[in-house]
């Protein structure tokens, strides 16, 4: 049997395809729910997965963002609130168009390059990922210092607004990842005696504190108000949809490139990918002075971006266990727990699984347009909700995940410590994506350290001497280099030209 066959195998049963389709109606509405992400949502599906195999447990992860990240299109367009960051760009686009009387042809085309733009993410995630894993696979502990230490500069000068409040960010996640025995020397550290830190701090039940507890306590504190209803009824969704793809290809083809590659930066991710290519298109556009006023060209560019981001953020977490969003560094831990140790081995030792997770992501980036359509034409339903209701709901969902974890009660309260510390952390506009990298990545990165200067007898040129370490350290220094001479610059500027008060 072929590594094809023996994917097709592992997809076409029953379970797999039954939890594919729930996983797709929960990540629809987690998504049209204003303020409730597409990694809030990965992180609600995380306990249930510990009771599934791994590939139904990939594929529940994979479909339930892609249709998150378009889900959040829903509300932007109908109330000019976007359900998630990725579709914030272009909310108020979408939205002056739904007060011209065309909310079905931006719906239409949200849905539409939507699922393109995944399936052209996907389709470089195919091509790219057993290429990359070849190479992976002559990389020794200082390649992968330098990839960690890449990643982690990615998520914090590139993936930031300000490189200050990245780096408070990513200290913090460091900091938590030194908590424990889990080191090279085996030395407990900051565990204060208490015998649950030894083995750290659990992954997911901080994840579920910094995405999901966090959130319910700024609806808390925000008073839980109700959402306004949509005014608008939506037409024929798939009306000129023949006319949108010839018309647009070319911005359909920039935003997927580059939504794609900016995917694959760890720590960038898909809402950074729908503002850079909002721009773009702008900045490419005939008619420049048409943005702003309801105009669809950067609605299709800035949509296919975000949704192409998630497949390039697959790459490096597929092939370097490296994540390239917030979501793929909940994935990735999801991953160890089934057993299924991302890196280039795992394309070797288990390819059939590799290929079934790019059927699943075929999958799903097809079905999201019968079940996009269904969404939109319950969106009235599902905005409905109070708050008051839902965040309850979600709270419980969240101490039965951290619980399930371990079965320990410890867990819980880490989710709530966590849940407190990702409020404070957004209530002063300190982004939480460097924290999750810093907690993913900072025992890799000192794990592949300390190796490396054993290795090298405590010298440092050791890690330029080889090809590939010599190209990702320089690269790593310029952009350190670079982010520090632009936020000069930047400064010099201000103080040259202050602005009126």
């Amino acid at each position: 049997m072929s590594t094809l066959e023996a994917a097709f195998g592992l997809i076409l049963h029953w379970d797999v395809m039954t939890t594919i389709t729930i996983a797709a109606i929960f990540g629809l509405f987690v998504g049209a729910i204003p303020g409730l992400t597409a990694t809030m949502a990965i992180a609600l599906l995380v306990p249930t997965t510990f009771f599934m195999d791994p590939v139904p447990a990939i594929g529940a992860m994979i479909t339930c963002s892609a249709m998150a990240i378009f889900a959040g299109d829903i509300p932007g367009t109908m109330l000019r609130i976007p359900g998630t960051p990725a579709s914030a760009a272009y909310a108020d686009e979408a939205f002056r168009m739904t007060q011209k009387g065309e909310a079905e042809t931006a719906l239409g085309a949200n849905l539409l390059f939507s699922a393109v733009g995944g399936l052209f993410g996907t389709a470089v995630l195919m091509l790219t990922a057993p290429w990359l894993a070849e190479v992976a696979l002559k990389f020794s502990s200082f390649e992968y210092f330098w990839m960690a230490l890449l990643g982690l500069t990615c998520a914090t000068f590139i993936g930031t607004g300000s490189p200050i409040k990245g780096l408070i960010s990513l200290f913090i996640g460091l900091l938590v990842a030194t908590v424990g025995l889990n080191n090279p020397a085996g030395v407990p550290r900051f565990t204060f005696g208490d015998v649950n830190l030894m083995g750290g701090i659990d992954f997911i039940s901080a994840m579920i504190g910094l995405f999901a507890v966090s959130e319910v306590l700024r609806v808390a504190a925000s008073g839980a108000r109700n959402l306004p209803t949509p005014q608008t009824s939506v037409g024929n969704l798939f009306k000129g949809w023949g006319r949108l793809f010839v018309r647009y290809w070319p911005q359909q083809l920039r935003g997927n490139i580059l939504g794609t590659a900016i995917g694959a930066l760890p720590g960038s991710g898909a809402d950074i990918a729908a503002w850079v290519s909002y721009a773009v298109s702008k900045k490419f556009s005939r008619t420049p002075e048409k943005f702003g006023t309801g105009h669809l060209e950067g609605i299709v560019e800035s949509t296919s971006a975000n949704n192409a981001a998630l497949g390039g953020a697959w790459v490096p977490a597929l092939v370097f266990g490296i994540p390239g969003d917030s979501i793929t560094a909940i994935v990735i831990g999801v991953l160890y727990v089934k057993g299924v140790n991302p890196g280039p081995t795992l394309f070797l030792t288990n390819p059939q699984t590799i290929y079934a997770i790019f059927l699943i992501f075929i999958l799903a980036n097809l079905v999201m347009i019968p079940f996009g359509w269904g969404a939109i034409k319950l969106a009235k339903q599902i905005l409905r909700v109070p708050p008051k209701i839902l965040m309850p709901v979600i709270l419980s969902f969240c101490i039965v995940g951290a619980y399930a974890t371990n079965n320990a009660s410890f867990d819980v309260s880490v989710m709530l410590v966590f849940g407190v510390l990702g409020f404070i952390m957004e209530e002063n506009g300190v982004p939480i994506a460097p924290c999750i990298l810093g907690i993913v990545l900072g025992p890799l990165l000192e794990q592949s350290f300390v190796t490396s200067m054993i290795k090298a007898d405590g010298s440092f040129l050791a890690f330029f001497e080889r090809p590939i370490a010599a190209g990702l350290g320089l690269f790593t220094l310029f952009v350190w280099g670079a982010s520090f001479v632009s936020s000069y610059l930047a400064q010099r500027r201000a103080a040259a030209d202050p602005s009126p008060t």
